[in-house]
């Protein structure tokens, strides 16, 4: 990155796409972030190329009107459609296999696919190096901008709790590593021990 002198900022520096207006900009990453990040540069009317390497799925946020963690994932090529021709790539096994053994989450689509199929949001392959004012893609191709925003690099917090219920009244979803379905599950199971509880609490405050 020594080779490239324009502006370079992680994501989560990002605060708005109003100071990326008509340039272009190297959004490097495939997770939620990037979607997101690549979405609302395009409202502030940028032109963001996300760099993908790896494959991903992507799942629209919600399916007839219902969470897509309530609904077969079973349906997601129906939904979506095949995405190789948008340069991403699906990966070979589902999104909770894929999230079992590897902890990589499926994206939630927001409205960043619609600008993705339209052009408005270039897909690129990997990078092999920067130079002033551009970068050299794996493909041979060169790709001239103007700023680079980098959506990687992220920490998970050290020490995940054992359960869905901690102590002193702390609830956790989504921490065990049991996929999107387990963490539906964790939430159901908490909103039905604060119900148990507020009854508890209640009954008692009746008496």
């Amino acid at each position: 990155m020594e080779g490239y002198f324009g502006p370079i900022i992680h994501s989560s520096e990002y605060k708005s796409g109003e100071a990326y207006q008509g340039k272009q900009v190297l959004v490097v990453g495939a997770g939620n972030s990037v979607m997101e990040l690549s979405l609302d540069l395009c409202h502030h009317r940028a032109f963001p190329s996300m760099v993908v390497r790896d494959s991903v799925h992507v799942l629209p946020r919600e399916i007839l009107g219902k969470s897509t963690f309530l609904v077969s994932v079973m349906m997601m090529r129906w939904v979506l459609g095949k995405m190789n021709k948008y340069s991403l790539k699906r990966p070979s096994i589902g999104p909770l296999q894929l999230k079992n053994k590897k902890g990589k989450s499926p994206v939630l689509d927001i409205g960043a696919l619609e600008k993705i199929r339209s052009g408005e949001i270039k897909v690129v392959p990997g990078i092999k190096r920067f130079i002033p004012g551009s970068v050299e893609l794996v493909n041979g191709c060169v790709l001239p901008i103007d700023s680079v925003i980098l959506a990687i690099g992220y920490h998970s917090n050290d020490g995940l709790p054992c359960g869905w219920k901690g102590d002193g009244g702390l609830y956790a979803i989504g921490f065990t590593r049991k996929g999107l379905f387990g963490a539906a599950m964790d939430a159901v199971r908490i909103a039905e021990d604060i119900g148990r509880i507020w009854k508890e609490e209640t009954k008692q405050a009746i008496k």
